[in-house]
């Protein structure tokens, strides 16, 4: 078992910035991909990041690319998402999981472990 604990969500304003941290505990998070998904009210769950178990390999969503990194600490089981230039439409809750043999690359990924997630609210 992986447990996944997300944090650093809140309010911001359009154009500010957030960083989310997932703490992972349980078994050994270097053999882990990692990824960071979404959903907003009424919608459905949609994929944002993804990072390969070295922190080698990193994907984004088209609507997120130039503004999100995604980064990983393997000696502290973090995995991170730095959000820059956020907009209304990033409102969501945030979730972090985990994969032992896929990195999450786009939405409906079958991720083994998911976190309870963190709530981001842009206000324009």
């Amino acid at each position: 078992q992986v447990q996944l604990v997300e944090s650093g969500g809140g309010l911001v304003q359009s154009g500010g910035s957030l960083r989310l941290s997932c703490a992972a505990s349980g078994r050994t998070f270097s053999n882990y991909h990692m990824g960071w998904f979404r959903q907003a009210p009424g919608k459905e769950r949609e994929f944002v990041a993804g990072i390969s178990w070295s922190g080698g390999s990193t994907y984004y969503a088209v609507s997120v690319k130039g503004r999100f990194t995604i980064s990983r600490v393997n000696a502290k089981n973090t995995v991170s998402l730095q959000m820059n230039n956020l907009k209304p439409e990033d409102t969501a809750v945030y979730y972090c999981a985990a994969d032992r043999t896929v990195v999450p690359v786009k939405s409906g990924a079958p991720m083994d472990y998911w976190g309870k997630g963190t709530l981001v609210t842009v206000s324009s």
